[in-house]
């Protein structure tokens, strides 16, 4: 065996060699590079000064990782959106049908049915790309990135001799059942203050009537930019405060007839055909069939951070179900536009607190629990203006109420 002593006596001698051998190679630099004794001046110049682009190699593992970090605006770049969530039973080809709506397909696809327009792949090709006719054929597929697209193909693909040009008989689907929005603008319960400002109203009733009933003419102003027709006439009843700031957004409407106009002038006579109660000067006029409402709504989600309450309801009801339209405390300022869906918050009830122990009864008093807020449905906006806006109950998982909250989903 080799003892220690014997093994450090050797480490010793090696290291003395190896620097004896620098020790050498240091005093020959001389006579090796004999062009450093011609030029001392020369030799004792510093080395220029590196680009300012080249950075001193990395020391460890900390300067590595920070010097091949991707900058944060590129990671913030590079990161995918994360991809809607496509239902399990979604079918991947649909025929549409007659009385279909885009919500329903929508909902049918998607888990969150207003991210729609993130997997809707618009055909430029198709006449009207935006819309779904019935007998349209929407096939659902996969992107290279792996995200979802859903296509239509109007009509039939098989070509035929000779070419024939067609178009559809019937017209698009509509995005909600429209006949439920109609019905309100027809003879709106729920005015906003821009309506109350901008609305045709009731000037004077003919004979010197102080009401006005079924039989009865009546005179008009304000209807030279709107023609004739049929209009419904509504009176202006309460106020609608903004539970927030309180200030007044709209009024509460009540019908009370329909008038007929035969011819438009600057005051104009018509005649009232339908009477639910007296009908007084300063009345509103609304039309009939008000198109004022696009039936192209596309659902898709608001901007983040909204978020408003639920003034009011059509027909003063206290518990909201589906296809009943409501008014938002929240409009255009807000970046309300229509075709936003907001989640509703059943608002927490807030109950007396009877969890605390018989001991500490004195400290129970008055103690009130703040239920949390319960997910209650959704609500798709049809019209807005600058403060409140309207919108339709599309889906109700537990009973709505006013003063719930709507925010973005």
């Amino acid at each position: 065996m080799v003892s220690n002593q014997q093994v450090m006596r050797s480490l010793s001698r090696t290291a003395l060699a190896a620097s004896a051998t620098v020790a050498l190679l240091m005093a020959s630099g001389c006579q090796l590079f004999p062009g450093n004794r011609e030029k001392p001046t020369e030799a004792a110049a510093p080395a220029p000064a590196a680009a300012p682009s080249e950075a001193p190699a990395p020391d460890n593992a900390i300067e590595v990782a920070i010097a091949n970090a991707p900058a944060e605006s590129a990671a913030e770049e590079s990161a995918p959106a994360p991809a809607p969530v496509v239902n399990q039973g979604a079918p991947l080809s649909y025929t549409v049908k007659r009385g279909d709506t885009l919500w329903d397909i929508s909902a049918m696809y998607l888990r969150d049915p207003w991210l729609w327009p993130e997997i809707w792949h618009v055909n430029p090709a198709v006449q009207n790309p935006h819309l779904i006719y019935p007998g349209d054929v929407l096939t659902l597929a996969y992107d290279a990135n792996g995200r979802p697209q859903v296509m239509v193909t109007q009509g039939s693909s098989l070509r035929v001799s000779p070419l024939v040009r067609s178009q559809p008989l019937e017209g698009p689907i509509a995005t909600i059942p429209f006949d439920a929005i109609a019905a309100f603008l027809g003879k709106p319960s729920i005015l906003s203050k821009e309506d109350l400002e901008n609305a045709p109203r009731v000037a004077a009733l003919r004979d010197g009537h102080i009401v006005a009933g079924a039989g009865n003419d009546v005179y008009v102003k304000g209807l030279q930019d709107m023609g004739p027709g049929r209009y419904s006439t509504v009176r202006a009843g309460e106020a609608l405060k903004d539970p927030e700031s309180g200030k007044v957004l709209g009024y509460m409407g009540t019908y009370t007839g329909a008038v007929r106009v035969d011819a438009v002038d600057k005051i104009t006579r018509g005649a009232i055909t339908d009477s639910a109660r007296e009908t007084t000067a300063g009345d509103l006029l609304f039309a009939v069939d008000n198109q004022t409402v696009s039936r192209d709504i596309v659902p898709r989600a608001p901007p983040a951070g909204v978020s408003g309450q639920i003034m009011a309801v059509v027909d003063g009801v206290s518990m909201i179900g589906q296809y009943q339209v409501v008014a938002g405390n929240r409009g255009t300022r807000d970046g309300l536009e229509t075709g936003h869906v907001l989640a509703i918050d059943q608002k927490g009830e807030v109950l007396d607190d009877r969890s605390c122990k018989r001991s500490a009864l004195s400290w129970c008093i008055g103690k009130k629990l703040h239920l949390p807020d319960e997910r209650a449905g959704t609500l798709l906006v049809f019209k807005t203006y600058e403060r409140m806006s309207y919108g339709l109950i599309v889906t109700t998982t537990i009973p709505v109420r006013v003063a719930d909250r709507v925010r973005t989903p």
